[in-house]
């Protein structure tokens, strides 16, 4: 595998138009993503001075959550390979007056201090790595001896139907990049026994792996602003012609009817929560 080929196509990606995107959209992504939060921030129990990692941490949303949650008593990092994406994440956590620090960076090689962190956590940004077990094992030297991994991750593309209805609505017009097998992507931890090898591989101990369906919406004038600049289509369809343009939109609108409520789109996101702990002495 050409990990360096990867890692050098998702920096292009997420300094560019894609996260773009996530920042133009942050305030729609972070709504509609917000059950999550919860589920991260649980992971802090009563330490309220952790030291706690994000891993692609984005525009900053489970960063800055994480460091309410110590009640300013702990130390909040993210990191990301974003630029534009932590621009907006430090724009965010001064205005709300946090403690945390951003590093641009790809978690997989960044050297960490090592045996520092309590907590290490991910909002679906761990599926993206050019090498997973490496990157895991680079995230297990920067944790205490006793430290917990808590991550989310999308299951696959049959459990989340809403998350494919634009590429198959798509599809007829637009040329649109292939999925690959195991990511990177979306669906990369699709299948829990890829999960458990790679955390094993990695030096992660008592692994558990849970599916997590959480209920989540988005208004519904939002839909087409969210499908047609994130994703396989929102990469594609920026470069179509109007006349295509017009027909993918139409076609897209009316594939998602089934998840439109009055004036909310709703839909279950499909996804597991992997829990880990460092298990002993750091390497």
């Amino acid at each position: 595998m050409n990990t360096t080929g990867i890692a050098d196509e998702q920096d292009r990606l997420w300094n560019g138009v894609s996260g773009q995107a996530w920042v133009d959209q942050q305030a729609l992504l972070d709504s509609m993503l917000e059950p999550f939060i919860a589920v991260l921030r649980n992971v802090l129990d009563d330490v309220s001075a952790a030291r706690v990692l994000d891993v692609g941490c984005g525009t900053g949303a489970t960063t800055l959550a994480m460091a309410a949650g110590t009640k300013g008593q702990g130390e909040c990092t993210g990191v990301d390979i974003s630029a534009p994406m932590l621009a907006l994440a430090r724009e965010r956590a001064h205005r709300e007056d946090l403690r945390v620090a951003f590093i641009q960076a790809d978690a997989q090689v960044y050297p960490f201090p090592h045996g520092h962190f309590d907590r290490i956590v991910s909002r679906f940004g761990v599926m993206f790595f050019a090498d997973p077990v490496a990157a895991f094992a680079n995230l297990r030297q920067a944790a205490k001896a006793d430290a917990r991994l808590r991550f989310v991750a999308w299951r696959g593309p049959a459990d989340n139907p809403f998350m494919t209805t634009a590429e198959r609505a798509a599809a007829p017009w637009l040329a649109l990049p292939e999925r690959r097998a195991e990511g990177p992507g979306q669906f990369a931890f699709a299948d829990p026994r890829r999960i458990r090898e790679v955390l094993e591989n990695a030096g992660w101990r008592d692994i558990g792996i849970h599916p997590l369906d959480l209920a989540c919406s988005l208004p519904e004038p939002l839909l087409i602003p969210y499908i047609t600049r994130l994703g396989p289509v929102g990469q594609v369809l920026q470069e179509a012609d109007a006349d295509t343009r017009e027909r993918v939109i139409a076609a897209m609108g009316e594939a998602f009817q089934p998840y439109v409520h009055g004036a909310e789109i709703r839909f279950t996101a499909a996804c597991w929560q992997v829990d880990a702990h460092a298990g002993g002495v750091a390497p």
